[in-house]
């Protein structure tokens, strides 16, 4: 009787240690349960929080903010001037997406152009891209290199007495204008520096936007026409020497290649060019008519007394007075004489040249 008070003694206590160890794993279970939620729902405020963080900081329409980023400047002094700007929400978020995203190394200077609309990624991008802000500037053809001065200076982007001396005595790599000399001419890139459309940031140089143009002479013309002018034997100033005359010459472009052929004849027959351009170009002014005086001007680039081509361009030609001066038309013209639409006439004989000047001139 003992034995069985005994033994049911013990099946209770050890039915009693189960019914805790039952106990205790759903309390551990429910506390488990308890973090687990509290965990996703902290873990899911986070995360909103963060994609808020990141999002712009506004969504109504507002003028786009100009922001200069100075050179060295590290990731947060960086994320404090976008802060202090009203760009992003967080600056702390800002480090830690670029470090994440291994952009923080990348981060350029230069001056951006932002909008309240651009999220923090799109901004971060944005720098590490070094999409800076860039200004326009247009040099018409057939413009010279005081007159590229003169219109860079009156925009501020450069001093142009700096830019003037560049023109003149500075060096810059490229082969194309290494044998030019620093003598005889006015300017020593006169010719070459392309006339074009440009996007410069800021802080741009004078010599920086000398090099751009170069640059822009190297792309447009040169490269595409280096077999054309080995296979003619032509020395390249002497091209753009030609094409500058062409460019100043010639309002229509269509009749570029015509001019051009007049010029060829006239050289291959030993006669001086007489183009009142280059007249102009040794007077340093423009004038709508020329005098018999201005005709008697002692100048090199007078081709009125001097056979040949003038010592240097005159003026920046544009591709298509490039490429008339290398793909002159197949004419037996001479002469040319300007007519009150800026057209010409075309003439073989100093005759009908003659009566063409008393039709148009007189």
């Amino acid at each position: 009787m003992s034995d069985a008070t005994g033994t049911g003694q013990v099946l209770q206590n050890e039915c009693s240690k189960e019914i805790s160890k039952i106990n205790v794993k759903k309390i551990i279970l429910r506390a488990a349960l308890v973090i687990l939620v509290f965990s996703l729902v902290t873990a899911g405020a986070g995360y909103y929080q963060v994609k808020k963080l990141m999002q712009p900081v506004s969504d109504v329409q507002v003028a786009p903010k100009t922001v200069y980023i100075p050179p060295q400047s590290s990731t947060g002094s960086i994320a404090a001037l976008l802060k202090s700007e009203n760009l992003i929400r967080s600056p702390l978020l800002f480090k830690l997406y670029a470090r994440f995203h291994n952009l923080d190394t990348r981060l350029q200077a230069g001056e951006y152009e932002f909008s309240a609309h651009q999220s923090l990624p799109e901004i971060v991008q944005k720098i590490a891209d070094g999409k800076v802000k860039t200004y326009s500037f247009t040099i018409p053809e057939g413009f010279t290199v005081e007159q590229i001065a003169e219109r860079l200076a009156e925009k501020g982007f450069v001093d142009k007495n700096k830019f003037l001396y560049l023109a003149k005595e500075g060096n810059f790599d490229y082969d194309f204008i290494k044998n030019l000399p620093k003598s005889k001419t006015k300017y020593r890139l006169e010719g070459f520096l392309f006339p074009d459309t440009y996007q410069i940031p800021k802080g741009f140089g004078e010599k920086e936007i000398i090099n751009l143009m170069l640059r822009r002479f190297k792309e447009v013309f040169l490269d595409a026409n280096r077999e054309r002018l080995e296979a003619l034997d032509m020395d390249l100033k002497d091209v753009v020497i030609l094409a500058s005359i062409i460019e100043r010459e010639a309002k229509l472009k269509e009749e570029q290649p015509i001019i051009a052929s007049v010029f060829y004849n006239r050289l291959e027959r030993g006669m001086p060019l007489q183009s009142c351009a280059t007249v102009l170009y040794a007077l340093g002014e423009q004038k709508e008519v020329l005098f018999n005086e201005d005709l008697e001007i002692e100048s090199p680039f007078n081709t009125y007394k001097n056979p040949g081509l003038p010592p240097g361009p005159i003026a920046a030609p544009g591709k298509a007075a490039l490429e008339a001066a290398l793909h002159p038309a197949d004419t037996d013209y001479l002469y040319f004489v300007a007519k009150p639409d800026g057209s010409h006439e075309f003439t073989k004989t100093l005759r009908d040249h003659n009566r063409a000047k008393r039709k148009y001139l007189y």
